[in-house]
């Protein structure tokens, strides 16, 4: 007797990762790492997913998720397996941490990849720049060697330290930090009254050495929304001995600010600390291998300078950021500010001040006062626009007369987020990208390949994704090669396997086959992606369209673009896109992590600290959200490479039946 099988269909779960923000929906009972396969992301699995190795550990996060549309929970997964108890500690079960060979879905599941569980590091582009600054630190050390008290001078030791330090140094008024006073008596008797003392803004002793020590250490901090830079230099020198980055932990959260601010206000009793001990675990993390590399102690480093945007600022400082996301935007403070690092947990010297520089209003934050202070347009005469790219972008136009500062929402697009295959900048994603404008082939190189797909000596490109430069790259190859048209929209006209119809109905055009990546499936751009990467632009555009118009200039003298991604974004692919007003090549110039390197200068420097004070309350804020014509500005930049404004200096870039449609 013949029996019939019945085949039940398996349901499907959403499944996102963190830091990478794939996602996909992914059939019930595969294995979180059969999903990090499935939808491209790179887990480490050395015994190949058999329980056995333990290298795969992955934290299911526990919570809704409103940007994501998904409520994630460990319970969502299947039941604990014995075999994960040799790698996973109850303390980090109770956090929610899996083996990701384990773990079986049962339901939606945001997953976070830990660093050490990701088999393709994450490439995070803030080298330090090339600075020069006045060397001025706030925290400076000097020697003294004392005459022991005795009976005919029972001086206290801290008025006998402060005495010497004012007759050999001609400090005065010093006062000591509690934890410093707590240990001084020891300290000195056990130096033999020979040391070296570290005082913070010629007003407070902040430690004291034993012995004769002529080095110390300071840290700069950059926290960007998706990745943070950190930059251990040598306070006597002024030199970078270290640099560590790190991906934004607090990316579960949400890859915009906007989600982060919701989700500190939805989850009134914890989210803010969740999110303040998120980055604060980061920083010590970035803290304890700077350090290591240095071959010195965390509690050696003895000044800390710290810039980011206003929600970052916030959260870091456990300060509500709830009024900050909400009309008109305004933050707890606009000055900067000095505090403890122990009153933040950062795992510096304990009596160390974290300098916050001021933010300068809404979404305008310390790190672009950390780009002025850098690039000091204050003190030049030239228009120029300043464009820091990011998942908010920051602009800043004017010279030495005045200056005009503006925040535009340009999304997560730009750095992959929803966008089909959008990744971040990781090995294997596509950086960068050309289109034969006869046969439409596509040429690309990946992060991590010093080749190109069409080089003889390619290979296999194991391409698995697009990160940001490759998205801008992208755009404007497909409007360039006629493949998309001015609105956008892709040329159904085309004769070309590449261009086909997609699973949604829509066009979609197809940048790497299925048998040049490593995810086993082809990598493609939709219409909604091109329409992602149009709102983006757009958003930048604008931005500065209306920030000419409040100047009165019709022209720019020069565009600095200013971040990690700015560093990487193809400028001609950037013009033809119409992301950038209309300008000569060389008018248009990357700097890198300004805003680093600015978190350096007032490292470095005390009075780029009250510099940057100043600059920050000099600048005039435009908020374009109530600007009455920037919405029919928006409008009319969608359109490639603009609606109504004409782009001459595209002519031999673009070819005039193209650019005159």
């Amino acid at each position: 007797m013949q029996t019939r099988r019945c085949l039940v269909k398996r349901r499907k779960f959403r499944i996102v990762f963190q830091p990478s923000g794939r996602r996909g929906e992914v059939e019930e009972d595969k294995t979180l790492l059969d999903a990090s396969r499935e939808l491209g992301v790179d887990i480490e699995s050395v015994c190949g997913g058999k329980q056995r190795c333990g290298k795969c550990k992955v934290r299911i996060e526990e919570g809704r998720f409103e940007r994501l549309g998904i409520r994630s929970s460990p319970s969502h997964a299947s039941d604990w397996q014995a075999s994960e108890t040799e790698f996973i500690d109850p303390q980090s079960k109770a956090e929610g941490f899996r083996l990701a060979c384990a773990a079986k879905i049962r339901g939606d599941l945001l997953a976070f990849v830990p660093e050490e569980s990701r088999a393709g590091q994450q490439v995070i582009r803030k080298a330090a720049g090339e600075i020069t600054v006045a060397h001025d630190p706030a925290v400076r050390l000097y020697p003294v060697k004392l005459v022991p008290p005795s009976l005919d001078h029972p001086l206290a030791d801290l008025e006998r330290l402060t005495e010497k330090l004012n007759e050999t140094h001609g400090l005065t008024g010093l006062t000591a930090d509690y934890l410093v006073l707590m240990d001084l008596p020891q300290i000195l008797r056990e130096a033999e009254w020979d040391v070296t003392v570290a005082v913070w803004n010629d007003l407070e002793i902040i430690r004291i050495y034993p012995g004769h020590v002529e080095e110390c250490w300071g840290l700069a901090v950059d926290i960007g929304t998706t990745t943070v830079a950190a930059y251990l230099c040598s306070l006597k020198t002024g030199m970078v001995h270290a640099t560590e980055s790190i991906m934004n932990p607090q990316v579960v959260y949400g890859e915009d600010i906007m989600s982060r601010i919701s989700y500190a206000m939805t989850h009134r009793d914890t989210g803010l600390e969740e999110l303040s001990g998120r980055i604060v675990t980061g920083l010590n993390d970035m803290i304890t291998k700077a350090a290591a590399t240095c071959r010195i102690n965390s509690d050696d480093i003895v000044d800390m300078t710290v810039v980011g945007n206003t929600a970052m600022h916030h959260f870091l400082l456990r300060i509500d950021p709830r009024y900050v996301g909400t009309a008109p935007f305004a933050p707890a403070l606009h000055r900067s500010v000095d505090i403890r690092a122990r009153e933040l947990g950062i795992a510096i010297n304990k009596s160390s001040y974290v300098h916050v520089l001021p933010i300068e209003a809404g979404f305008v934050g310390a790190d672009n006062v950390g780009v002025l202070i850098c690039q000091e347009p204050y003190h030049q005469e030239e228009n120029q626009l300043i464009i820091d790219i990011g998942t908010n972008g920051e602009l800043v136009l004017g010279n030495k007369e005045k200056l005009i500062s503006a925040s535009c929402a340009t999304g997560p697009a730009l750095e992959g987020a929803e966008i089909s295959f959008g990744m971040r900048a990781a090995p294997g994603a596509i950086e960068r990208i050309k289109i034969d404008p006869k046969t439409f082939d596509v040429n690309y190189k990946v992060i991590g390949r010093e080749t190109w797909k069409r080089d003889p000596e390619s290979g296999d490109m194991k391409a698995k994704g697009i990160c940001g430069s490759g998205i801008i790259d992208l755009l404007g190859e497909l409007y360039r090669s006629g493949i998309v048209q001015k609105n956008g929209s892709f040329n159904k006209n085309l004769k070309t396997p590449r261009l086909r119809s997609g699973s949604d109905g829509t066009h979609e055009f197809v940048i790497a086959w299925k048998k040049e990546t490593s995810i086993g499936k082809d990598i493609v751009v939709t219409q909604r992606d091109i329409r992602q990467i149009q709102l983006a632009k757009a958003a930048i555009y604008a931005g500065a369209k209306m920030m000419m118009r409040r100047l009165g200039i019709a022209h720019l003298d020069r565009v600095v673009i200013a971040g990690a991604f700015g560093t990487y974004v193809d400028k001609e692919e950037a013009l033809i896109i119409g992301m950038l007003p209309d300008i000569t090549l060389d008018k248009v110039v990357s700097v890198g992590n300004a805003a680093g390197d600015g978190a350096r200068m007032a490292l470095l420097n005390r009075g780029k600290r009250k510099e940057a004070d100043q600059i920050a309350r000099q600048v005039e804020y435009m908020e374009l959200t109530i600007e009455k014509e920037f919405q029919d500005e928006f409008v009319a930049a969608l359109t490639l490479p603009h609606g109504k404004d004409p782009f001459p200096h595209l002519a031999g870039m673009v070819p005039d039946e193209i650019l005159n449609q």
